[in-house]
């Protein structure tokens, strides 16, 4: 027997390792430091509880010394008592020790439910044996499920059996569970008052196990799930005659009140499809409907019998719990909500505050020495973008989800993927910026980008077009632009006026005098010259067989220059023509060979008649 005391009490000392579930990995260090902390708590309780084991040994044995001691040996049974006495005081300290230890650990440690029927009847907390304390609910579980079972059971078999260490529940001569002080100590009562305690219990929930599953009841419930199901039935049949009507009077509106959906002029949908739309959409909501009904007609169903009852409460968790979370999630949400939306209005009116002055700038009430009207736009666009972005990195954080890795790693995604995928766009973005405040040009100049001469009809961040005197639409991205150089027709054109010039040639046998009499009459006359300042020739080059002349004229109207170069070219030809004087190469004149001369026929002179 001593023998068996030592080995329980060597098994006692292991200690139970209680399962804490880690899910994250910032708290797996503190938690691990935890649970080393309750496995020592752990260790204590079981080293105190082997430790007041071998001393109640050491005390029955000194006891049944005691008994055997005659009456004359006064001496030494006097020692053997005080040895008692020691023991006893000793067994106290440690039972206060271990109670203490127990209740810091009872928030902590978990026990395991022994169940019959779906219903928890109570828990278990400590090993016994070589068994842990799951193995043991699960033991006692699988007893009284059997003792349930029988049906020559009699409350007054249970019995109590006492032992030195442990008090045993029995039925007959079958063990259902045995209570040792450990037990009674998690439970913070005595062993023969927990014993007690988990005899009623079980008689009492073996009982109503019995009842609820005699042929009796299982018929009621039968006859009840029936009778579930047949309402059930009833309330989809009325369900489906419902939306049947209702499908009957929106067929029935089609072309009264059921007329087609208009936005603006877009004809959306016209009567026959709005009235397929409402057809499906009252068809979807009617097998919803239904679907709702019957889902929560299984709760019912399954609540009825007992062996189906953990079932009904967890489809209806299916739906209570999400929702319970939602609105818990929405509760918990309305701070940063409200915070969001005071940093939002704040933003607002900053940004009204820029367009307000952006305005104020472009209207001419507000000037700043430096800083040109055309600016205002472009720098308030970039002003509101920057604020935007400061804005979106204040929210981020209030932001439902912000800090979730996938939150992040979709962020992380979208920047790679707008920075590898906006390289070229960046480029026409800077290049955009770097025109507005160069103000090489703006909407309405007449300029020569490359190749491209037109007339500048829209400016963006991203490409400029422009208008060709063919009226094509020519886009420009602002990178090419940048790497161009620019000729601007119309920047000086208001004020001191574009010089439209042309270049003839004039052999030497004509006065050069003439010539630039000719040239600058032919200017003047042309329309949308200006006379003032007044046009001027230049001679370009004295070349061997003639001579270049340059004329120069004024105008303010540069994005008319197609139409004043053609007039101006006729102007030249009818004047030299009326002058006799022939606007031709002298290589051909020299090399004529009979040819006439190429001036019209009702410009001749008789001279020149007679040269033909």
């Amino acid at each position: 027997m001593s023998k068996f005391y030592l080995v329980l009490m060597m098994l006692m000392c292991l200690a139970a390792k209680p399962i804490f579930a880690q899910q994250d990995s910032l708290k797996q260090q503190e938690d691990s430091l935890h649970n080393a902390k309750l496995d020592k708590q752990l260790i204590r309780v079981n080293q105190l509880a082997a430790e007041r084991l071998s001393d109640s040994m050491k005390r029955a044995e000194l006891e049944s010394r005691v008994a055997q001691l005659s009456s004359v040996d006064n001496i030494r049974k006097a020692a053997l008592i005080d040895q008692l006495t020691q023991l006893r005081q000793r067994d106290s300290m440690r039972l206060i020790r271990q109670k203490h230890e127990v209740d810091s650990l009872r928030k902590f440690v978990k026990g395991f439910p022994v169940t019959l029927m779906q219903d928890t009847l109570f828990y278990v907390f400590v090993r016994q044996g070589s068994f842990t304390a799951q193995d043991r609910a699960a033991a006692i579980s699988s007893r009284l499920k059997a003792l349930g079972s029988s049906y020559n059971f009699q409350k007054d078999s249970l019995q109590l059996s006492q032992s030195e260490v442990t008090t045993d529940i029995m039925y007959e001569s079958t063990l259902l569970m045995s209570i040792s002080d450990q037990d009674a100590l998690w439970q913070n009562t005595g062993r023969n008052q927990l014993a007690n305690q988990l005899k009623s219990i079980i008689k009492n929930a073996v009982a109503r196990y019995q009842e609820q599953t005699s042929w009796q009841t299982i018929l009621k419930e039968t006859l009840l799930a029936l009778l579930v199901i047949g309402v059930v039935g009833l309330i989809i049949y009325g369900i489906n005659k419902l939306f049947k009507w209702l499908l009957r009077k929106v067929a029935s509106a089609q072309g009264s009140q059921i007329k087609g959906f208009k936005i603006k002029n877009y004809e959306v949908f016209n009567a026959t499809q709005q009235l397929g739309v409402i057809n499906a959409a009252l068809t979807l909501l009617k097998w919803l409907v239904v679907l709702l009904i019957l889902y929560l007609a299984l709760p019912v169903l399954f609540g009825i019998f007992p062996f189906t009852r953990d079932l009904s409460s967890r489809l209806l968790d299916y739906i209570l719990s999400p929702l319970r979370k939602i609105m818990l999630a929405i509760w918990n949400y309305i701070p940063n909500l409200i915070t969001i939306i005071v940093l939002v209005v704040v933003f607002r009116y900053v940004i009204r505050l820029l367009r307000y002055i952006k305005t104020e700038i472009e209207r001419g009430q507000l000037n700043i020495p430096g800083f040109y009207a055309d600016w205002a736009n472009p720098t308030y666009q970039i002003i509101r973008i920057l604020v935007l972005a400061f804005m979106l990195i204040v929210l981020f954080p209030y932001l439902p989800g912000s800090n979730s890795p996938i939150f992040k790693g979709v962020s992380v995604f979208m920047g790679v993927l707008f920075t590898f995928g906006s390289a070229g766009a960046l480029s026409n973005v800077v290049a955009g910026l770097v025109l507005t405040y160069m103000r090489a040009f703006k909407i309405g100049d007449r300029v020569k980008i490359g190749e491209v001469t037109g007339d500048v009809v829209e400016k963006t961040i991203l490409v400029t077009r422009v208008r060709t005197i063919h009226n094509e639409i020519v886009s420009i991205p602002n990178s090419a632009v940048m790497s161009n150089h620019t000729t601007n027709y119309s920047s000086e054109a208001l004020t001191g006026g574009l010089i439209i010039n042309t270049t003839v040639t004039i052999g030497y046998d004509v006065p050069w005098q003439q010539v630039h009499e000719l040239l600058i009459a032919a200017a003047l006359d042309t329309a949308m010259i200006e006379k003032e300042p007044s046009p001027y020739v230049l001679q370009t080059s004295l070349d061997d067989y003639y001579v270049s002349y340059n004329v120069n004229a004024y105008t303010r109207l540069p994005n008319k220059q197609a139409a004043i170069y053609s007039s101006l070219h006729a102007n030249i030809q009818d004047h030299f023509n009326k002058a006799g004087v022939e606007i031709m190469s002298p290589h051909y004149k020299a090399l004529r060979d009979g040819n006439t001369v190429t001036i019209p026929p009702q410009y001749r002179s008789e001279s020149d008649e007679k040269n033909n």
